[in-house]
């Protein structure tokens, strides 16, 4: 009897030095490991940084974060519009597997077109996986991946702190009241400074998600004063010696953008100055292409760029899915580099980031993205897996952005089709990125391989609900009574 509680003693001794052991491991681990800031912005497109080639709107700070870090021109979100692009971030899967199709909006509006009200907390994703890896992980800014009454709060996500819209956190950051609309990045960023000064000395990962540029933009005054020159105030003073109160789409929407780019300025140069720069990784992107003015609360924003490409938000045209995307962490990642080359996308980010925090994944996780960390550190990297992407609703604006349904990008070729077989078209990206010139009739080896890949995973989606305008691009012609 001695013996055998003599012998509980030893193990529950030895069980207690593995336990501090780990934890002092862990700890020791990630002390070592690079921190992690992702800064998203919301309906940013592609052409809208002057590092993008943007010929009127300068972007001095992100500007700065390219030529202290590596440009990509070919990253892909995996959906046209925020909640199933944000998605596919965080779980590593293409978001029309997990049945989020469009934005997460009301039970009523979900059901009606066969969505969930959340993302499924219960899936590998991202920040669970830093945090039980010993990260300390917070999200600042926009979630919009679930606001019901019975959706989940971030914490469920493996997010340790919050402070969030669009989501049912226990208290509402207000972002798109009108009166914050012109301070809304500041105050992201202001949250996400108080949390790393808390972790500072441990390792950590933040979520930066702005509400900028997504409207109902109200930038103040004295933010467009510079952009007066887009749309002259008065407005027809030179004409007739009338004062018309006027502002342009181009003024308020550029005094949003460079704003956000200022407050990333100032929030990079916080990190400078308390000593982390150096071993932190920071992530700039957008979640879809740029909004339109046929979409009521930005028709007096909507002059967002996609640069050289057809396509905007909702649409699986290049515009629509392909964004900004840079990345940062001095010593690693060559400075002022471009990848012209490397195929990259939001999902993934998780195979990704895993691998730069030294994180193996684990084999039970499901995931359509691949570690792609050779090309974020500075070697092009080929692609080992298609990307694919499916739209299921109504594309508003021109009418040469309204794409089809479904979408493949396998290597240089992109192939878009609805799932009945109609509206096949095929574009060489490296020769065609604008998507003008349909190869459909002189690649059709390519088209019967692309259209095949594409539809047998149409068929591995749940059902849902789908516009009657999906995928069509109809134009009333006039006709001859």
């Amino acid at each position: 009897m001695e013996f055998s509680v003599y012998n509980s003693m030893v193990r529950l001794y030895i069980f207690f030095l593995i336990i501090v052991g780990v934890h002092s491991n862990i700890f020791s681990q990630t002390k070592n490991r690079p921190n992690v800031v992702f800064i998203f912005a919301d309906d940013l497109g592609w052409g809208d940084l002057s590092a993008y080639g943007h010929p009127r709107l300068k972007t001095p700070c992100l500007d700065k974060l390219a030529s202290e870090g590596r440009l990509f021109t070919q990253f892909y979100v995996n959906n046209p519009v925020c909640s199933p692009s944000r998605a596919s971030v965080m779980t590593g899967r293409f978001p029309s597997e997990l049945g989020i199709h469009g934005h997460l909006s009301t039970p009523e509006l979900n059901r009606e077109r066969g969505m969930p009200n959340f993302l499924d907390p219960y899936l590998p994703n991202l920040t669970r996986m830093l945090q039980q890896n010993g990260y300390a992980t917070g999200h600042f800014g926009k979630w919009h991946l679930g606001h019901s009454e019975d959706a989940p709060s971030p914490k469920a996500y493996g997010i340790d702190e919050s402070l969030t819209n669009t989501s049912n956190d226990s208290i509402d950051f207000k972002l798109w009241y009108p009166e914050n609309r012109s301070k809304a990045s500041k105050m992201v960023f202001d949250e996400a400074i108080e949390f790393i000064m808390e972790h500072k000395d441990e390792s950590f990962y933040v979520n930066a998600w702005l509400v900028d540029p997504h409207a109902v933009l109200n930038p103040s005054k004295e933010q467009m004063e510079k952009f007066e020159w887009t749309s002259p105030r008065p407005y027809s003073k030179k004409y007739y010696g009338q004062e018309v109160d006027f502002y342009g789409a181009p003024q308020v929407y550029y005094a949003t953008v460079s704003e956000m780019d200022k407050q990333v300025g100032v929030f990079l140069d916080k990190l400078e100055s308390l000593g982390l720069s150096d071993n932190t990784i920071i992530i700039f992107s957008s979640d879809n292409g740029p909004e339109v003015a046929q979409i009521t609360n930005a028709s007096h924003s909507a002059a967002g760029s996609s640069g050289p490409f057809r396509g905007v938000k909702r649409s699986l045209y290049e515009g629509g899915v392909r964004v900004p995307f840079i990345v940062k962490w001095p010593n690693h990642i060559p400075e002022a580099t471009v990848d012209t080359i490397s195929v990259v996308s939001g999902v993934d980010f998780l195979p990704t980031i895993g691998k730069l925090c030294g994180i193996e994944i684990s084999k039970n996780f499901e995931i359509d993205g691949e570690d792609m960390s050779s090309s974020w550190l500075g070697k092009p990297q080929e692609r080992g897996k298609p990307l694919f992407w499916e739209w299921r609703f109504s594309i508003e604006g021109r009418h040469l952005d309204k794409s089809p349904m479904l979408a493949i990008r396998q290597g240089r070729w992109k192939l878009l089709m609805n799932p009945d077989g109609s509206r096949i078209e095929l574009y060489d990206l490296i020769l065609d990125p604008s998507e003008l010139q349909n190869r459909r009739e002189e690649e059709p080896d390519i088209v019967k391989d692309l259209s095949q890949q594409l539809m047998d995973w149409k068929r591995t989606l749940p059902e849902g609900k789908m516009s009657k305008s999906a995928g069509q691009n109809n134009y009333k012609w006039p006709k001859q009574k």
